[in-house]
């Protein structure tokens, strides 16, 4: 009998874990442990696109029979990359910046599987336009949800909808950190069927 192989996700962040769980295929969740610094005029989708293979290429070199996911997001304005704030003054300055804007999201999903000698990337690019956002509007977000953690300070999946004018994506889960259509085309692609692979 065909045994599934291992599935691991190549990352630590809780949205991305809990969008994977919705294909109800088990998986293992391992840190990639890489380093994230953007080369110099290194563009936003190339940025995610290289780190979302070097994630799952780290990982998959410490479990070559497994079927590895690795996935990262950069927001881009103006053409230049817009990362996690890290704190209230970032975030505050970030939406100030995107208030009434359209901003790019490049959600990058790479599979790597090394028993395979599988390797495979994709893009999934959201484009989000901010409403124009007062002083208060913004401090009364920060308070509440303290996105913190996430590129461009603003939870799609909460309360940072509030925020938003429009959202423009053929993968509408690309937003939240994984782009589920990609990440199941790119299963099947190594031999992992999330239908047949689902737990009943």
């Amino acid at each position: 009998m065909h045994k599934t192989p291992t599935l691991i996700l190549g990352s630590t962040s809780i949205y991305r874990r809990e969008l994977l769980g919705r294909l109800r295929i088990h998986f293992e969740v391992v840190s990639p442990d890489i380093d994230e610094t953007a080369s110099v005029g290194e563009h936003p989708a190339r940025l995610a696109e290289r780190l979302a293979l070097a994630k799952a290429r780290a990982v998959a070199l410490r479990h070559p029979d497994a079927v590895v996911i690795g996935s990262d997001q950069v927001a881009e304005l103006d053409g230049v990359s817009v990362g996690k704030p890290g704190d209230h003054s970032c975030a505050t300055k970030q939406l100030r910046a995107m208030s009434g804007r359209r901003v790019i999201f490049h959600t990058a999903v790479a599979v790597v599987c090394t028993k395979r000698g599988f390797e495979a990337g994709d893009l999934a690019c959201v484009s989000v336009t901010f409403r124009t956002l007062g002083d208060d509007e913004i401090e009364r977000y920060l308070q509440a949800e303290r996105p913190y953690d996430c590129a461009g300070s603003a939870k799609s999946e909460g309360l940072g909808i509030a925020l938003l004018q429009s959202v423009e994506s053929d993968d509408p889960t690309a937003l939240i950190g994984l782009p589920l259509i990609r990440t199941c085309a790119l299963l099947r692609q190594a031999g992992l069927d999330p239908l047949g692979a689902a737990d009943r």
